[in-house]
């Protein structure tokens, strides 16, 4: 383990939180920002992420590499709601149910956030939108969270993410793609 990745994991998930709080203030959600991802400063997932530590993608990504899966992500995703992993329940009546508005929220911040942090000044919206239409033909996702996340990343590339991401805007899409 290098000394370095401390530091340099520490400061890419604090700025990653930072971003994903600015983008949820803009969303109407302050509060979902700033308790955002919190348990990346735990030590299950902050020692395997200073480990797998690259810089340009999740340690997640490097850890299953290695041990055919990643204790830090298998911690993440039970505790953070805003990931659609959370939600799946196969033994439950329904499997996928819709995720709650400020999760989701929240969840299209994240990945924005996400690709901001890794891409840099490569990061654009249409990035982010092309991210999403390849990742979500493997996850397992309400169709309607999934249609109300491709309407809102469509929309920011096309109409700007200030006109996009508001919550005056979110709550109606909200209510047309998942009510």
């Amino acid at each position: 383990m290098h000394f370095k990745n401390i530091f340099l994991h520490l400061k890419l998930i604090t700025k990653h939180r930072w971003l994903v709080f600015k983008l949820c203030c803009k969303a109407g959600e302050p509060w979902r920002g700033f308790v955002h991802d919190l348990s990346k400063y735990s030590p299950t997932e902050f020692f395997e992420g200073i480990k797998y530590f690259e810089g340009s993608h999740s340690p997640n990504v490097e850890a299953r590499k290695v041990q055919g899966y990643s204790k830090a992500w298998l911690h993440h995703k039970g505790r953070n709601k805003h990931h659609e992993e959370y939600w799946v329940d196969i033994r439950g009546d329904n499997p996928t149910p819709v995720i709650p508005y400020k999760y989701v929220v929240e969840m299209i911040c994240d990945k924005l956030a996400a690709g901001m942090a890794y891409k840099k000044k490569d990061f654009t919206y249409q990035y982010e939108l092309d991210y999403w239409n390849k990742e979500k033909k493997i996850l397992q996702v309400n169709e309607k969270t999934e249609k109300f996340i491709t309407k809102v990343f469509t929309d920011i590339v096309e109409n700007g993410i200030d006109k996009t991401l508001n919550k005056t805007n979110l709550k109606e899409l909200y209510k047309k793609y998942c009510e």
